[in-house]
């Protein structure tokens, strides 16, 4: 894990470097000041030799002021390194997680990633800017106040050895018992950042059906579940303070008692080094606090190290062939006895109990128009998501072009098959920009011709920017039927060999959907187009349409063929044919 992590310091290997430098000079000046004034108090103030006093002063004022410059600079490379090391993970996570398959986002889930890219790295870029900086720090002015201490009397340095004893068992027993609960703790993250996500996406649903009062129930226990974990936590960790105040308080106490000793009784040790071993004392004790906190952030940012090393290391479930076919031939179809299903780490067995889809197998003929309908449930959607290789199949083939989807190279695969989801997304941006994700060189005469396609310009110049307006986050600021329409258009814009609209048109009227149905067959004849639809009246005209019905296929046909062979298409078309009646 260590290793994989370190791979990404990168180019900020240098600031890791220096500023561990620099503290090991600031510390080296630091040590030498209270030596420096033992002589000061000893030869200066106690013969009353001023001049002494003097020079021994500015000699102490520019050892003070090195020290504070070493100090800066080292908490400036501090800073650059650990800000650079912390940029360089997200970027790692994100570019990892844009080649994740379906199955490998589910496996972590969005609020479980959003996590591991925000509070996981903050915890593990401070953990790293400490380690590099008071990690240093801590055990070289440990161990050189230590060094001065036993020149200057070995007995009472004594004292410091059973402090560090007695705090190292303290220690030990904290790290122990926090580091699950730190675990827990970031799980209890991930359950409030989805807790969060869920109500912001769907706050449309939740004040339509005045569910407020049962969000804020339901985020309260949440954040109450977090926060009496973070408090169990911190209970252990807060043992750390007093018994570090104990410790220096007992440790000052002893020296002053022993000290005052030597000094009055024996002779054995002058005032300027009673005061330096105080000193040396406070150095001694700060560094033990400093380096307990170090191990406390570290414990912490284990938990958040492991967390970014599972995305790191996740392999997408997809991969290309050795050898992949970079050229879809044409945009026909075949599924060849395909089952499916979305369960993993399982047996093969296991998987073939929870298939969604079972035994699939029709072909569909470049330049076809296939309709596709069936009930909730039905797997429609998974169906036409094997097709570009969103998933892989249990069994059997999906093939396109008349090659295994499994021997193309992927990116080529998914640019000829064009998909408008179910769930429509645009980004925050101009028309244009979300326009030219389905080709980022399309002219602007481009996008106006495949918006009068998708029947999306009516509404487009009739806004005040035109293609220049800019659309809010998620789309917020149109409405479903113009997103949809939008979509379809940045879907042409592809210009793939094979059209899938996944119920596209479910938010615009009938006419405007025979209208886009009708620019399907003038402009994009040679191109396979499939659609999803609730209504029949959508898909009629398809030159095939196929019946599903708990993830198998139940017929296949043009719409008269069904009605006479096919019992689900007939009752669904007298219940549509019903409800239209009654409408009018």
């Amino acid at each position: 894990m260590i290793k994989k992590l370190m791979s990404y310091i990168g180019e900020f290997k240098r600031d890791t470097i220096l500023s561990p430098v620099f503290v090991t000079v600031e510390v080296f000046l630091e040590v030498l000041l209270p030596t420096l004034m033992a002589l000061v108090i000893d030869n200066g103030v106690e013969t009353g030799d001023m001049n002494y006093v003097m020079k021994m002063g500015l000699i102490m004022l520019v050892v003070a002021m090195l020290s504070l410059a070493a100090g800066t600079l080292s908490g400036v490379f501090a800073a650059k390194a650990s800000m650079g090391f912390g940029r360089n993970l997200r970027r790692g996570m994100f570019d990892n997680i844009q080649d994740f398959a379906f199955r490998n986002i589910d496996h972590f889930s969005t609020a479980g990633l959003v996590t591991r890219m925000t509070t996981d790295v903050t915890n593990v870029q401070n953990a790293y800017q400490m380690l590099v900086r008071m990690f240093v720090r801590a055990p070289i002015m440990m161990i050189s106040a230590l060094i001065m201490c036993v020149k200057i009397n070995a007995r009472i340095s004594l004292i410091f050895l059973a402090a560090l004893v007695f705090l190292g068992l303290v220690l030990s027993f904290v790290i122990r018992r926090a580091f699950p609960l730190f675990n827990e703790m970031f799980r209890g993250y991930d359950s409030l950042n989805a807790s969060v996500q869920e109500n912001l996406t769907g706050i449309r649903v939740v004040k339509a059906y005045v569910r407020e009062d049962h969000e804020n129930d339901k985020f309260c226990k949440t954040t109450d579940r977090l926060k009496n974990l973070s408090v169990h936590a911190e209970k252990l960790v807060i043992m750390n303070q007093p018994v570090m105040q104990l410790t220096v308080y007992t440790c000052i106490l002893l020296i002053s008692w022993i000290g005052a000793k030597m000094i009055v009784v024996n002779g054995t040790m002058t005032t300027g080094e009673l005061m330096s071993l105080f000193t040396y004392t406070m150095q001694i004790l700060m560094s033990l606090m400093m380096m307990s906190m170090v191990f406390v952030m570290v414990t912490m940012a284990s938990s958040s190290a492991k967390r970014i090393t599972e995305v790191l290391d996740e392999k997408s479930t997809l991969h290309n062939p050795e050898n992949p076919v970079y050229q879809v031939e044409d945009g026909s179809i075949e599924f060849d006895h395909v089952n499916f299903a979305y369960s993993e780490n399982e047996t093969k067995e296991e998987r073939e109990e929870k298939c969604v889809l079972a035994d699939i197998n029709f072909q569909i003929h470049s330049g076809e128009t296939i309709g596709i309908i069936g009930g909730t449930g039905s797997s429609k959607s998974t169906l036409v998501q094997l097709i570009p290789r969103l998933y892989d199949v249990l069994d059997g083939s999906v093939r396109v072009g008349g090659r295994d989807v499994r021997e193309y190279d992927i990116e080529t695969l998914r640019n000829e098959v064009s998909m408008v989801l179910q769930k429509n997304v645009l980004f925050s941006g101009t028309i244009l920009d979300n326009l030219r994700w389905g080709n980022k060189e399309a002219t602007e005469e481009e996008c106006r011709h495949a918006c009068e396609l998708a029947q999306a310009s009516e509404f487009i110049d009739k806004m005040p920017d035109g293609y220049e307006t800019f659309i809010e986050q998620g789309g917020s600021n149109v409405s479903g039927g113009q997103k949809q329409r939008l979509c379809i258009a940045r879907a042409l814009l592809k210009k793939p060999k094979i059209l899938i609209l996944d119920d596209s048109t479910s938010a615009v009227d009938t006419k405007t959907d025979a209208l886009i149905r009708k620019a399907f067959r003038e402009e994009i004849p040679a191109t396979t187009k499939i659609i999803i639809a609730q209504r029949i009246s959508s898909i009629e005209d398809a030159d095939r349409i196929l019946v599903l019905d708990q993830g198998r296929i139940s017929g296949m046909g043009t719409h008269e063929e069904l009605l006479e062979t096919n019992e689900i298409y007939r009752d669904i078309y007298r219940l549509q044919q019903k409800g239209a009646g009654l409408n009018e």
